[in-house]
């Protein structure tokens, strides 16, 4: 019997093993997918216009973090927890933030406020903000204390979209309305509401009950092309002396490219595991993420998860951290999810960035003795690869809190749905909880627990058999394409712009001409993906046509083809343009529905995919008149 955390695993002296790159597949099994290098970005840098405005936060300042012994809530075993929170008594309530937030008028009519926190000590900081009211086109910006042109800018029918999921998922407590910020490093983290003209601060009711702090130090020096380690001061750079830098083992490129550091908040403050992007039949770039379901487990801790790809070492054996590294900081979709075998299937909310790999997995039962290869980030830190051997299988029971009792029939049973693996090089720490396990270069397991460090061989690691999962999250792996061909027909985001003059929408799904408007339009005000559709004819789409209104200078998106004739031969003032993109007329396919506004003042119409953005707009706006459901289209990639 081993009873033992994902934190404690193993290593021994090296041992002449070959680990292929490649093997068998089964009946059930993809190859890798590589997401394109021509692929986007949603969070686009910051426009002079929006930095061109002198913002003045107000500052809340929660002293030291003083760290409680007692422990209300006791830290959940087999995860590695790296911050702690914190309430805000000066921001508890809607009335409270009110009270702080003051709004200054802007040249062009909108409004803007900021506030500051400040937890001294802290490494890191996140805020916990509670939506109660939201207008869409707010802009949100969030940034560390010096760093406003770095800051990471969201829109509010963002925001909603993804409190949305919680509430779907059946979570309206406070927590499922809680957005939980992006990171930022430092003690001081600055929330900065920007409201366009015609929308009154009175809409805004929100409130900033917790803020997140981080005793460990997350961040690692960026490589700035000098020869000198800097990462000597990185506190989450000391995992332990066995680990092997994965930047040495390019025979694993692909799969090291599948691995993202996670990064989450749960009741009990923030934590650290590791997942893996998983690929599937269709090659559909569909950005399936698998995990441990100790590390996430329902809807709301989901949409607080932040991802880091390619969070490794530019060369071999450097202690500091790629400029390549990118973080996706909008959560995922919780989609499956079971204690034992302990895995989580999430859909990222985000595209994953060019580069990353969608893992390739074979849903083959393995055999003793095979090489195996696990690829993860032990205590946070810059990827690392471990080399073993495939030593068993066993039966894992959940003990409620995140810790597992795994029991063998024999050492050298086969029976169990966990494999147990014995390194031969490296080990697994905290941290590395959810990561992938490799079998001739596929995806065949997902780290549970273990007590393997590097001092002894004899001791263990143990993963949740892919073949065990498989049969529950076939229906997204193993799904029918919805195109002949696979590799094709991948959705992509379709992008909103406000026009602060005439208070109209714009959208498109083209990244180069959303660029374009950013750079060349500064009335125009981006407010990210609102949306995913097909950008080109797809078997079951429809195509959803555009018009341009030159006497408004608003567009006008159907997908009524009837519709479409009927303002071409009536309406002489709107310019046909071409297809926008393609989407369904109905309802299936996990699609959602779009909601159709018209504005009867401006003549302009209004397309929003959040119930909750299309609640707000019939309370708030009497002049914008509901007509339908338009179409359906997606709110993940």
């Amino acid at each position: 019997m081993v009873s033992g955390l994902c934190a404690l695993f193993m290593g021994v002296a090296m041992a002449q093993v070959a680990f292929p790159s490649w093997g068998p597949g089964s009946q059930d099994g993809v190859e890798a997918y590589v997401q394109p290098a021509d692929t986007p970005d949603e969070f686009v840098p910051l426009t002079k216009k929006a930095l061109a405005v002198q913002v003045a936060p107000a500052r809340v300042d929660l002293g030291e973090w003083v760290p409680d012994k007692a422990g209300s809530t006791p830290p959940r075993e087999g995860m590695l927890q790296v911050g702690a929170k914190r309430a805000s008594t000066a921001t508890a309530d809607v009335g409270a933030l009110g009270r702080q937030l003051q709004w200054q008028t802007l040249s062009q009519g909108g409004q803007v406020a900021a506030v500051s926190f400040v937890t001294r000590g802290a490494f890191g900081v996140r805020l916990g903000v509670q939506i109660d009211k939201l207008p869409g086109s707010a802009l949100l910006r969030v940034y560390a204390q010096g760093q406003r042109e770095g800051a990471f800018q969201i829109a509010g029918q963002r925001v909603l979209q993804t409190l949305e999921l919680n509430q779907r998922a059946g979570d309206n407590s406070p927590a499922g309305r809680t957005w939980w910020t992006p990171g930022v490093d430092g003690e001081e983290i600055t929330l900065e509401i920007e409201l366009p003209p015609g929308i009154p601060a009175s809409t805004v009711q929100m409130s900033i009950p917790s803020v997140l702090h981080f005793y460990e130090n997350l961040s690692l020096p960026i490589d700035d092309g000098s020869t000198q380690p800097q990462a000597s001061e990185a506190k989450i750079g000391e995992s332990a002396y066995c680990e092997l830098d994965a930047t040495c083992y390019d025979q694993y490129d692909a799969q090291r490219n599948a691995v993202a550091r996670m990064i989450y908040v749960t009741a009990e403050g923030g934590y650290l595991c590791t997942g893996t992007l998983v690929n599937d039949k269709a090659s559909s770039a569909t950005p399936y993420f698998l995990t441990a379901n100790h590390c996430i487990a329902d809807q709301t801790v989901a949409s607080t998860l932040q991802t880091y790809w390619f969070y490794r070492s530019p060369s071999c054996n450097a202690k500091v951290l790629s400029s390549a590294t990118r973080t996706l900081k909008n959560g995922a979709t919780f989609l499956y999810g079971a204690e034992t075998p302990d895995t989580t299937l999430l859909r990222l909310n985000d595209a994953p960035p060019a580069g990353a790999v969608f893992a390739g997995w074979d849903s083959a039962s393995r055999t003793r003795n095979e090489p195996v290869v696990g690829i993860h980030h032990p205590r946070g830190d810059l990827l690392k690869v471990s080399l073993g051997l495939l030593d068993g299988a066993a039966n894992c029971t959940s003990n409620g809190l995140g810790g597992v009792r795994c029991v063998s029939d024999s050492a050298t049973s086969m029976n169990g749905t966990y494999y147990r693996v014995r390194w031969l090089q490296g080990t697994t720490e905290g941290g590395s909880s959810g990561s992938g396990m490799f079998v001739g270069g596929k995806l065949t397991g997902t780290l549970t627990a273990g007590n393997a460090v590097c001092t002894t061989g004899q001791s263990y690691t143990f993963y949740a058999r892919f073949d065990a999962v498989y049969p529950a999250i076939r229906q997204w792996l193993w799904a029918e394409p919805t195109t002949p061909t696979p590799g094709t027909g991948q959705r992509s985001a379709v992008y909103r712009f406000y026009n602060v003059k005439t208070g109209a929408h714009f959208y498109t799904i083209s990244a180069p001409e959303r660029d374009f408007v950013i750079s060349a339009y500064p009335d125009f005000q981006y407010e990210n993906a609102v949306f995913y559709a097909y950008p080109q004819p797809t078997a079951g789409m429809s195509a959803v046509y555009r018009f341009y209104n030159a006497t408004t200078g608003a567009h006008f998106y159907t997908i009524s083809q009837p519709e479409r004739d009927y303002v071409i031969s009536d309406f002489k003032d709107f310019k046909y343009e071409a297809p926008a993109w393609y989407a369904q007329t109905g309802p299936g396919n996990t699609a959602t529905p779009i909601y159709r506004f018209y504005n009867v003042k401006t003549g302009a119409h209004f397309y929003s995919a959040s119930a909750a953005e299309r609640d707000f707009v019939i309370a708030e706006f009497k002049d914008f008149h509901y007509e339908a459901i338009a179409y359906y289209i997606w709110t993940t990639p």
